[in-house]
């Protein structure tokens, strides 16, 4: 039998690649984005508890009730806008479930996603499957800023949606007050969804301000913006996310969550609604917490050969490593890998087409300062 593929660019991903080469090679894995150190205490202790007191079945399939208004709580008190519990917040397996749930509800075949590269790799194949085409718009490859105008240039009456990062991922950009007013002005007078995937919302430093798109009430109108528990809460194997969208958009992409999951991970939500009111702080501590390992591990690299680019949020470190090898990305990871013990991410999977001679590589500090300092001993040694 002849089986004729829907996603016919899309292999086994280039961090399951890399996590594996490194297992294999017994090298430092600072490539896949997950921390190595504890899940905060009271996290684990809810969780336990909610699993003892018996919710351990379905959980409601929009997010139990608790977490939802303790979503709505945050909100409010994070970007001043209190989306309603009931009819706009959507608790979903993971942030990369709610990007999937939201294309799939409103993008229909033969329209176009404009998305910005790099970009994360689930973005194109869940446009893919929707029957529609992503629109690639490259960021400049030293700032990775976007160029609005070209943003502007490739809308066409196909558009249907266009998906902004921020803290960005690879790069760890930022979009600023300036291009969210920007976006604004795109979009304004016509039938473009928003897709803010605001995963890193948490994750920013020096003193800068996260620009959510729920800040602004032209683009919460016709936005889903996407955020992530695992990585605020350093528990990316929980896989538990959430969308905010109006109710008209939450109705279409509830349609499309309640038959793709149904619902999240029961007794999680119950220790994360515990987790939201009980301990803010978390949160609101959690950019001075990540910004003390990028400090830490930025200074380490200029010991090295590696060139560490500038870090505004997330907790991804870009290199340049040219000073090293003229190899491209992909060759030099493997080679950073197997040869010499460190494991690390190219930008090149993230593109549609590459930027000639870019000699960049992703790593990541969300670990511990053990595993930092055991490849920073190691990449000293190129």
């Amino acid at each position: 039998m002849q089986l004729q593929t829907k996603l016919p660019k899309v292999g086994t991903t280039i961090f399951t690649v890399m996590s594996q080469l490194a297992a294999e090679h017994g090298a430092v894995n600072l490539g896949q984005g997950f921390p190595d150190f504890a899940v905060p205490k009271r996290l684990v202790d809810e969780l336990a508890r909610a699993m003892q007191a018996g919710h351990n079945q379905y959980a409601a399939m929009t997010g139990i009730p608790a977490l939802r208004q303790a979503i709505a709580t945050k909100t409010q008190r994070v970007y001043g806008h209190r989306a309603d519990a009931d009819s706009e917040i959507t608790v979903t397996s993971g942030a990369t479930e709610a990007i999937f749930n939201a294309i799939a509800a409103v993008v229909r075949p033969g329209e176009e996603v404009i998305v910005l590269d790099p970009c994360y790799d689930s973005y194109e194949p869940a446009i893919d499957l929707a029957g529609a085409r992503a629109v690639h718009v490259p960021l400049d490859p030293r700032t990775f800023a976007p160029d609005w105008q070209c943003v502007r240039d490739a809308i066409t009456p196909r558009t249907r949606m266009l998906m902004i990062n921020s803290p960005h991922n690879p790069s760890g950009a930022m979009l600023s007050a300036d291009d969210m007013r920007t976006v604004a002005d795109l979009l304004r007078g016509s039938d473009i969804f928003l897709l803010s995937d605001e995963v890193y919302e948490h994750i920013v430093f020096d003193g800068a301000r996260h620009e959510s798109a729920l800040r602004y009430p032209e683009l919460r109108e016709r936005a889903f913006v996407v955020s992530s528990f695992g990585k605020t809460y350093h528990c990316t194997g929980w896989k538990v996310g959430y969308c905010i969208a109006p109710p008209v958009l939450s109705a279409e992409f509830r349609k499309v969550h309640q038959y793709n999951v149904f619902c999240t991970f029961n007794p999680a939500q119950h220790a994360f609604a515990a987790m939201l009111d009980a301990e803010p702080e978390h949160y609101e501590q959690l950019g001075a917490f990540y910004q003390a390992k990028r400090d830490r591990f930025r200074e380490q690299l200029l010991g090295t050969q590696l060139k560490p680019l500038p870090v505004p949020g997330g907790y991804f470190q870009l290199v340049d490593y040219s000073a090293v090898s003229d190899l491209d990305d992909l060759a030099f990871c493997r080679w950073l890998t197997t040869d010499k013990g460190v494991a690390a991410i190219p930008l090149s999977p993230f593109y549609e087409t590459p930027p000639a001679g870019q000699r960049l590589a992703r790593l990541c500090f969300a670990k511990n300062e053990a595993t930092l300092d055991a490849a920073i001993e190691r990449l000293q040694k190129l």
